[in-house]
């Protein structure tokens, strides 16, 4: 193990890696971490010297209030290496900007640019052997930060850890994906925490899901909370909807995610002179338009599964399937975002960011 040090980072040096026993070809999404993270303290009321160092757990105290009162929130990114061997970040400064949006609802430090960006890119430029060049290779980027303040006092805590690990990917969804149109279960509330990528938000989720997944549905779209008539989310994505040759996805707002994928495939689909429609989608009108033969689409967007096309949805117990079309948009938009963050084709919009 070897320490060297940059300008403001101290750098330990793993003394061996575990690069050659992981399989590249079959990874399970999330389950496989490169031998270094990223991590800072937040003491004191200011910033510790950030280090990189090899993965390793670590130790933590049980009166830990992450644990007790839930201040945890994280981002999710993606970074790609094109046939150069040049490491590309996709719109790096949407997810900075995102995590310390997040930070502030849950009475958290934002994190300094010169932290997040010039750690992650150090991280990034180590690491960089467990990033394959091709088509659907990715380096999945995880930057997270937890209450580590201790007492169970129900306060904000007055330290807190930012962390950021890597974990090499490919594809995060295979096979099928029908959806299950949620009734009484929401995933967010107006004045709550929908819009901040808060870990609490996801584990909310897990139980409506898993209800689902016993009658044979893989996710949840979820409606609001008031009353339950307008679609928001499906699963831990964004979800678009098309009727006819219009593209629909509900507006953002406190109880759904800024998506960085879902504004980009709002840009992209303009670009291609799709109609867009950024408004309320109502169940009923899904409904209508599957049975009268509009609805064409319907996939998710986000980070980890880029674009995930849905063949069906249930609600009230019918089951609506959705056609097989030659012209998909969300084929089409998946291909033109995916080739651009590999610099498979000009990216005229200025999103890739070298590393």
């Amino acid at each position: 193990m070897s320490t060297t040090q940059t300008s403001k980072i101290e750098i330990i040096k793993s003394s061996t890696t575990k690069i050659n026993s992981v399989d590249f070809e079959n990874l399970n999404f999330g389950a496989v971490f490169t031998d270094h993270l990223f991590e800072c303290d937040f003491k004191n009321g200011k910033w510790q010297k950030p280090v990189i160092k090899p993965y390793a757990p670590f130790l933590i105290d049980p009166s830990t209030r992450v644990f007790h009162y839930g201040q945890a929130i994280f981002e999710g990114m993606k970074a790609y290496k094109d046939d150069n061997d040049d490491i590309w970040l996709f719109r790096p400064d949407e997810n900075y900007y995102r995590f310390n949006k997040s930070a502030v609802r849950m009475a958290m430090p934002e994190v300094p640019s010169a932290i997040f960006m010039e750690g992650l890119n150090e991280l990034l430029r180590l690491d960089e052997a467990w990033i394959k060049k091709g088509k659907g290779n990715t380096m999945y980027i995880r930057p997270f930060m937890i209450a580590t303040g201790t007492g169970v006092v129900a306060n904000p805590s007055d330290e807190y850890k930012f962390m950021i690990l890597l974990s090499p990917a490919k594809a995060y969804y295979s096979g099928e994906v029908k959806v299950l149109i949620a009734e009484h279960f929401s995933r967010a509330a107006n004045g709550g925490i929908g819009s901040a990528k808060a870990a609490g938000n996801y584990a909310a989720q897990f139980y409506p899901t898993n209800l689902a997944n016993k009658e044979g549905f893989q996710q949840v779209i979820w409606t609001d909370d008031a009353t339950h008539t307008k679609l928001e989310e499906a699963g831990t994505m964004n979800v678009f909807f098309r009727i006819n040759d219009t593209l629909l996805t509900a507006p953002v707002s406190e109880r759904i995610l800024d998506g960085v994928t879902r504004k980009t495939l709002i840009d992209l689909a303009k670009s291609k002179g799709i109609d867009v429609e950024v408004r309320p989608v109502l169940v009923q009108e899904l409904v209508e338009a599957s049975k009268n033969g509009t609805l064409k689409e319907i996939f998710g967007a986000g980070t980890a599964a880029v674009v995930n096309p849905i063949v069906g949805f249930s609600f009230r117990e019918v089951y609506y399937e959705l056609p097989k079309i030659e012209n998909s948009y969300a084929l089409q938009l998946k291909e033109h975002l995916t080739n651009i963050q590999h610099k498979l084709a000009d990216d005229t919009f200025g999103w890739t960011v070298k590393v």
